[in-house]
């Protein structure tokens, strides 16, 4: 009886402490967001709302909807509300969106594009698997795995494929090739297949060499620094860089090749983000080219590390930036890969140029994403491609170089050297046939027809010297032309002879000998390089 009397007299001490304790733990865990708070509340910060409503939907909707759906439409709808560079990426176009940037593949080893429904080999890769059981430029891939696929609505994506696969497995091809009246049957091993950014690198004089980078791959420097080693045993002592139409990759490949031309402790690049720490990136004393000449080209295609690259050159006043206004990418994105395959790219910070500017262009106008990405097409009709006076920066974003060169941020790298796109009415009528992929669709079948003819060219040079878009040629091309809805303009066509020849025989240099037989031929004619060409020997 005493003991039951005691702990009845000590029961109310006990639930009290025990109240005490759990408000304080409580209080612990459950934070709290005002002074006014109640004593236990639910935390909203960690209701899941949209999980809660991606389960009722599943549940209650009128019709049958895919979870996967539901999540994807989701997640792109919660992206188009921050910025136009943070991306969903499913896992079924992971590789798609992915492999441009990893510098390799897996697959057959083959260039090639559809043409009449039908799966036409441009060229094997060299040293690939299809060019070592004997695939040939001109073979029309007719059936794999004893599947027919000419002639069934094949797309590039279907080719791509039915062709990739993991390294090792083995697909077997039907093959028609001209002066077989059987298919001819092969099977291929997948291997590795190594992708290039640098397109070409040759030397257009004796002091001069020229670079065309395409984007900034995983191996992008290596590639490069082999391609300076290559030009510098030749001589070189000026380079053209052209980073035209490069979009863009890896910041780190843009770093390391920046480096090339800045002296040891030089700023490239600093980020920093709401949530991120400033991360700053200097040059080394490693760089190979830090006394030579350079000239960079761009355009409204470069973005993202063309700019990145373009910045740290102008902003040290280390070369010449020749061109028009480039993109205006200035946000870094960091990707979070999922359980499923799929992944995000959220942008997380911004990057600055060494003398402190941000080049990212606007984003929120009423236009949305839709108008930031083709805010190019603005530019033409604004006057701004045929004038450099026609763009309006803001003077509260003016940044001046230790040289004292005036340079502005909020959009895009200015170019120090402005050349204006070409404008003419008398190009209407190459620009018609430039749109509708006349002139490369031309060269495309006037190669396979005549496959036997070049083969008396043993190299680009004897193509180059030797072969010339010829009158009986260009009127063939002229009525493919009207074949294909494109009605023949006398004065057009007199007006712009030279530069369809030109980009036709470019294009049958590259069904022959890839892009070193492309560039080579279209350069000369090529005003921003003439220009480029003319100042890097020439200096003011």
């Amino acid at each position: 009886m005493n003991s039951n009397k005691k702990l009845f007299i000590y029961l109310p001490f006990l639930f009290a402490i025990t109240l005490i304790a759990g408000i304080f733990w409580g209080s612990r865990l459950v934070p709290v967001t005002s002074k006014n708070s109640k004593l236990f509340h639910l935390n909203m910060n960690r209701y899941d709302k949209l999980s809660d409503m991606e389960n009722y939907i599943l549940q209650e909707y009128v019709d049958s909807v895919s979870r996967e759906d539901l999540t994807r439409e989701g997640i792109n709808g919660i992206l188009s509300t921050l910025d136009p560079h943070s991306q969903y990426i499913a896992a079924e176009e992971f590789h798609e969106v992915n492999d441009p940037l990893i510098g390799n593949f897996e697959g057959i080893g083959v260039q090639f594009r559809i043409e009449k429904d039908t799966l036409i080999v441009v060229q094997p890769i060299a040293g690939g698997p299809s060019e070592k059981v004997g695939i040939m430029a001109g073979d029309r891939i007719v059936t794999v795995n004893d599947s027919l696929i000419a002639g069934n609505g094949l797309d590039n994506k279907g080719a791509m494929k039915v062709l990739k696969g993991k390294k090792g497995s083995l697909v077997k091809v039907g093959i028609f090739r001209r002066g077989n009246d059987e298919l001819l049957h092969f099977e291929i091993t997948r291997d590795v297949i190594p992708t290039y950014s640098v397109d070409i690198s040759y030397m257009p004089d004796k002091i001069t060499g020229y670079i065309k980078v395409s984007k900034f791959s995983a191996t992008t420097f290596q590639e490069f620094h082999k391609a300076i080693e290559e030009l510098l045993d030749k001589g070189m002592q000026n380079l053209i860089l052209d980073l035209r139409g490069n979009t863009g990759g890896y910041l780190q490949e843009a770093i390391d090749m920046a480096d090339e031309f800045l002296e040891d402790g030089k700023l490239i690049v600093y980020t920093k983000g709401r949530n991120q720490p400033k991360e700053v990136f200097r040059a080394t004393s490693k760089g190979k080219l830090e006394k030579n000449s350079l000239i960079l080209l761009i355009d409204e295609n470069s973005a993202s590390a063309s700019e990145i690259f373009a910045g740290a050159i102008q902003d040290n006043d280390r070369g010449l930036i020749v061109g028009r206004r480039s993109f205006g990418k200035g946000l870094v994105q960091r990707q979070l890969d999922f359980l499923d395959g799929s992944a995000l790219r959220l942008t997380v910070a911004r990057y600055y140029t060494p003398t402190g500017r941000c080049i990212q262009k606007p984003y929120d106008s009423e236009a949305g994403f839709d108008g930031y990405y083709t805010e190019s097409y603005h530019r033409y009709y604004n006057g701004e491609m045929d004038n450099q006076d026609s763009t309006h920066f803001n003077d509260s974003l003016k940044f001046v170089t230790p040289g004292g060169k005036v340079v502005y941020g909020g959009g895009g790298i200015m170019p120090d050297v402005f050349i204006p796109i070409e404008k003419d009415e008398r190009l209407v009528y190459y620009n018609q046939l430039f749109q509708k992929g006349l002139m490369y669709r031309f060269a495309f079948e006037f190669t396979d027809d005549h496959r036997e003819m070049f083969k008396q060219y043993a190299s680009f040079s004897e193509f180059n010297n030797g072969f010339d878009i010829e009158p009986p040629t260009l009127k063939k091309f002229v009525d493919f032309a009207i074949e294909n809805g494109v009605e023949k303009d006398t004065e057009g066509l007199r007006f712009a002879n030279e530069k369809i020849k030109v980009l036709i025989k470019a294009y049958i240099g590259r069904n022959l000998y890839d892009d070193k037989g492309f560039y080579p031929v279209l350069l000369p004619s090529d005003s921003v390089f003439i220009k480029a060409l003319e100042l890097i020997e020439n200096p003011a």
